[in-house]
């Protein structure tokens, strides 16, 4: 199965200290373990690494050499491949944007799902379901909760 990669769940799995971090790694062991392969967009990894190196975030927060070594890691791990925007991903985040009245606030989540639905993602792992609930087309599946 192919499972696009939301930030909340990078940032789960790869911090330690965050509340979900061993759920994450369960969730993560459990696709891996029945060949199921990651897809991973590049405003994920610059997300992530913002995400990972904020001290009001996190009280340990990553130096910015660790979380570009770790987002590098995600980036070339055997079981992610890329999913780069397209012209076609550009053209369905206007359509998205437009047919379901979506403001400011709405555009790096739908830019991040109309990519994965252009390379054919249509599942995805997040702690955030909400965030593409509207599209109608994803399963979210959010660790430490029943798919």
């Amino acid at each position: 199965m192919k499972i696009g990669l939301d930030t909340t769940f990078l940032v789960e799995v790869s911090v330690r200290e965050h509340p979900g971090h061993l759920d994450a790694m369960e969730e993560m062991h459990n696709h891996l373990s029945v060949g199921d392969t990651f897809f991973l967009a590049p405003q994920v990894i610059a997300e992530f690494v913002h995400v990972i190196t904020d001290s009001r975030r996190f009280e340990h927060p990553l130096l910015m050499p660790e979380a570009l070594e770790k987002a590098r890691t995600w980036w070339h791990a055997r079981e992610t491949r890329h999913a780069l925007i397209t012209s076609a991903s550009i053209e369905q985040f206007y359509v998205w944007m437009h047919e379901f009245n979506l403001g400011r606030k709405r555009v790096l989540d739908t830019m991040l799902a109309a990519t994965y639905i252009t390379h054919q993602v249509s599942t995805i792992l997040s702690s955030n379901a909400r965030d593409y609930k509207v599209f109608g087309c994803f399963t979210v599946i959010t660790p430490g909760q029943p798919f």
